[in-house]
């Protein structure tokens, strides 16, 4: 039974799915939920919860078992949610191996194709469901989170080792929070549809100091967009993702949808001299997987370099 829930990063996404499953603690009476903040969002919480602002559901409440900024404070859980930036998951994952049991299950709800692999590198034990979302959540102010758009979907499947036989659990403990969730068989084609989008928009917005919408009325821009993109698709195949053929063109026309003037995390990252950024996640992994697959990825290696020459590398 999935009794002890742990979601580390209480960002947009954390904040979000962790407000929901507070609400369930209300009715469950065994259910424990605990946060992982930092900072004045961490202070805030501690004294008045968490305002969950949403568009459809309106605004609450969330009142955890205990919000902290010490994993070392956490019981053995049976279900943790991670959401955090991809440069403190090393960090997270070492802490967390001493908050695990063997059927321990793991949700991480972060960018990228390659964070199951970063996960399983430094935990052996439990259950990781690599996963995917899609939604517009932020941080308005410490102390509230604001869900303004997106599908508010978990897309999430089995791992590729230990199968999860807790599932039926799982599910019931979403459904009880009104979350919004699709289970695949495989998930992976998902997960990298995602990544063409925002690998490519956010390494080409980040380099260049472009908004999506200056992206794409900028021929030169665009195509540099395409280029990763196409890059991204060609390990794809070389991996065995199945991907829709017209992926490219489908991931591209995306950017379309969003208002001119939006910059992608990526973006505002970079921007930022003393903050880390997720470069690695992006330009970084392509780069390795093409290495270690015989694939040429020209256009995400200059990027890369440009982008480190914008920003020293020190500072990731």
């Amino acid at each position: 039974m999935i009794k002890n829930v742990g979601i580390i990063g209480i960002g947009g996404v954390g904040g979000y799915f962790g407000g929901k499953i507070c609400q369930v603690q209300q009715l469950t009476k065994d259910l424990k939920v605990y946060f992982i903040a930092r900072g004045q969002h961490l202070i805030e919480i501690q004294k008045n919860g968490l305002t969950l602002n949403t568009i459809t559901e309106g605004t609450f409440t969330c009142i955890p078992t205990l919000v902290t900024d010490d994993i070392r404070e956490l019981p053995v859980l049976d279900l943790c949610i991670i959401s955090v930036k991809v440069f403190d998951l090393n960090d997270v994952v070492k802490e967390l191996v001493k908050k695990m049991k063997p059927d321990t299950i793991i949700i991480p709800l972060l960018n990228g194709v390659d964070i199951y692999t970063r996960i399983r590198n430094v935990i052996s034990t439990g259950i990781i469901l690599p996963a995917t979302v899609y939604m517009g959540a932020q941080i308005e102010r410490p102390g509230v989170v604001t869900q303004k758009a997106g599908a508010c979907k978990i897309l999430l499947g089995q791992g590729s080792d230990n199968k999860c036989k807790n599932l039926e659990e799982l599910f019931l403990l979403f459904d009880n929070a009104k979350i919004k969730y699709q289970w695949f068989d495989d998930v992976n084609p998902e997960i990298w549809e995602k990544f063409i989008f925002i690998a490519s928009f956010g390494l080409v917005t980040a380099c260049y100091k472009r908004t999506i919408g200056e992206v794409l009325e900028t021929k030169e821009l665009s195509e540099a967009v395409r280029n990763i993109m196409n890059e991204i698709y060609n390990l794809s195949q070389r991996l065995g993702i199945k991907l829709p053929k017209n992926i490219v063109e489908i991931s591209f026309n995306k950017g379309t949808n969003f208002p001119y003037e939006t910059k992608t995390s990526l973006q505002r990252d970079v921007e930022y001299e003393n903050k880390p950024d997720e470069r690695d996640l992006f330009s970084g992994t392509i780069i390795k997987l093409c290495n270690s697959n015989g694939l040429e990825c020209h256009e995400t290696l200059k990027i890369h370099k440009l982008i480190n020459e914008l920003k020293k590398l020190d500072l990731n």
